[in-house]
């Protein structure tokens, strides 16, 4: 007889802490010094920017016609202490919405940048690379491949000239709200030691009052969690997500093609995921890995599995002789459809982005339904001012425009894709093959499945990894690529469960990909300034909360 045991399992959601909404949401309104904003957007993002923009030109169309609400002040707050210095992504970009966004503009003045003619899609075995032919929602010709900050900073240039209010370095700790009605914004304070009382130049929050309120703040933001919490609104499935590692290189040679994707190799059994690469000009890759954070096992570190993935022939080639520029990290949402909010507006208040979920992962986009989303907010509330009335009944064009156009479209017939892996690989392939096939009508109706954190976890040691600090590095190599500036003795903003046992903080340790966590013997360790607000943890323990302005990394060309 086998004396064999069963691997231990966790389930994460049972040591995560409840969301903070009591800070997140403050029934009180304005102070006094408050300033009085018409609308203002949080997140600087592709979604927040064209929201203004559109905003700002909208409402110029109407004082063109004689009409519109009169002077108007927009405000976009964002954490990063420079436009963009958040901002990561891939990115291919499908241009249609920036066209849409800049219509009198002609391509060669927009940020466009590489147009994709030639692609690779490779399955990975630990030496080998399977060529395969590229499925149809990952066929990019005349997509984009662009530096996602370099957009969001020629998006703050057109902002700045429509005469939009940019405030940098300036996050949102809370909605103020009255009467169930969204009426502003209160930002995180600055200068506070670790202990949480004001050091040298500390300065207090900032309120701002707001006939309507944008959250345009990515994934996993606090404010969108809060208030669809606050609200009651829910979604047909739980969200999930994904973690990406990207890291930008400089090489000696092209590529000889513009995107590679592939699946398998090192993405481990049960995960889901895969990796990229993209060829920014003629000396620049971009590249990174991405697995889903539903992985049923403790030690997911993709972080070093992306290590270990450009020691494979195909990745050791492509980036022989070069040098890692800039490393960077970020959760992405992956629940599509199934996950998206009953509703994207309230009284007082919209969301758009990739915080209501405006991202589709077979096709592996978000930035145009970003910008989409964006666009169609700044057009219901610029009729919304110019009515006087920001009222949800008033706002619920938005919500009309988005379910009407090609956002929803898109999500809807790739809604059971990603989902349909959650039974492993043969089901999934299946599921995606049928539904790619159908667009969307087999299988019929809609897939529903587990939060991340509600996955049963084998327990399972962490491996060992030791870089070699020129093709591989560590995570506080990473960090330090990252370009994070955070004060040592800022206050934590993360909420941690009370007596995380000894596994869960195992999973920690492993899934952070900034070296956050630490586990000293029974206690578990949290180095606060490390983090690069990559979210992963949100989804899976500590609970993400805004922190002091500039705070974070400082991507320059992610």
């Amino acid at each position: 007889m086998s004396d064999a045991r069963p691997p231990q399992r966790i389930h994460a959601y049972l040591h995560q802490p409840a969301l903070a909404a009591a800070g997140l949401v403050v029934e009180e309104a304005p102070g006094p010094e408050a300033l009085e904003m018409d609308a203002v957007v949080v997140g600087a993002g592709p979604a927040g920017l064209a929201c203004a923009i559109e905003l700002a030109q909208q409402l110029a169309a109407q004082k063109a016609r004689g009409g519109g609400p009169g002077e108007v002040n927009i405000a976009v707050l964002d954490k990063a202490a420079e436009l963009g210095g958040h901002t990561l992504s891939g990115a291919v970009m499908n241009p249609v919405a920036l066209r849409e966004l800049f219509p009198a503009l002609a391509d060669a003045e927009l940020p466009l940048g590489r147009e994709v003619t030639s692609e690779r899609v490779f399955f990975l075995t630990e030496r080998r690379a399977l060529r395969l032919p590229p499925p149809p929602p990952m066929q990019n010709h005349g997509n984009r491949v662009v530096s996602l900050c370099e957009v969001v900073r020629w998006l703050g240039q057109r902002a700045e000239g429509l005469g939009i209010n940019l405030f940098t370095g300036f996050p949102v700790r809370s909605l103020l709200v009255q009467g169930g009605r969204v009426v502003g914004v209160r930002t995180t304070p600055t200068g506070l030691k670790r202990d949480g009382t004001p050091g040298a130049g500390a300065q207090p929050a900032q309120d701002l009052a707001a006939k309507v309120v944008v959250l345009a703040e990515g994934v996993r933001g606090a404010l969108t969690q809060a208030w669809l919490g606050w609200q009651g609104v829910g979604s047909a499935s739980k969200p999930i997500y994904s973690l990406g590692v990207k890291e930008l290189w400089s090489v000696r040679k092209p590529m000889g093609f513009d995107v590679l994707h592939t699946m398998g190799w090192p993405v481990p059994s049960g995960a889901f995921g895969g990796s990229f690469c993209y060829q920014l000009d003629d000396r620049t890759l971009a590249l990174g890995l991405v697995v889903g954070l539903d992985a049923p096992v403790t030690n997911l570190d993709v972080h070093r599995l992306m290590q270990r993935m450009k020691t494979h022939p195909l990745y050791r080639d492509l980036l022989a002789g070069g040098e890692c520029l800039e490393w960077g990290a970020k959760s992405i949402t992956e629940g599509g459809y199934a996950a998206l909010p009953e509703r994207f507006s309230g009284d007082g208040v919209l969301v758009a982005g990739e915080a209501a979920g405006f991202l589709e992962v077979s096709s592996l986009k978000g930035v145009h339904y970003a910008i989409k989303s964006g666009l169609e907010a700044g057009r219901a509330v610029a009729a919304a001012l110019a009515r006087g009335d920001t009222s949800r009944a008033s706002l619920s064009a938005y919500d009309r425009a988005i379910r009407a156009s090609y956002v929803h479209d898109d999500l809807w017939r790739a809604r059971n894709v990603r989902l349909g892996f959650k039974d492993g690989w043969l089901k999934g392939t299946l599921t995606a093959g049928l539904s790619t096939l159908t667009k969307g009508r087999i299988p019929a109706g809609t897939l529903s499945v587990e939060s991340d954190a509600e996955v049963p976890r084998a327990v399972v040691p962490a491996e060992a990894f030791a870089p070699d600090a020129t093709l591989t590095f560590s995570k506080v190599d990473g960090v330090a690529r990252s370009g994070n500036a955070t004060r040592d003795d800022i206050p934590s903003h993360l909420v941690v469960g009370q007596d995380v046992p000894p596994a869960v903080a195992q999973m920690l340790v492993s899934l952070c990909p900034a070296g956050v966590y630490e586990q000293d013997g029974e206690r578990l360790r949290v180095n606060a300034p490390n983090c690069v607000d990559c979210k992963a943890t949100d989804v899976l323990g500590p609970r993400w909360t805004p922190r002091e302005g500039g705070s974070g990394p400082a991507y320059k060309r992610m």
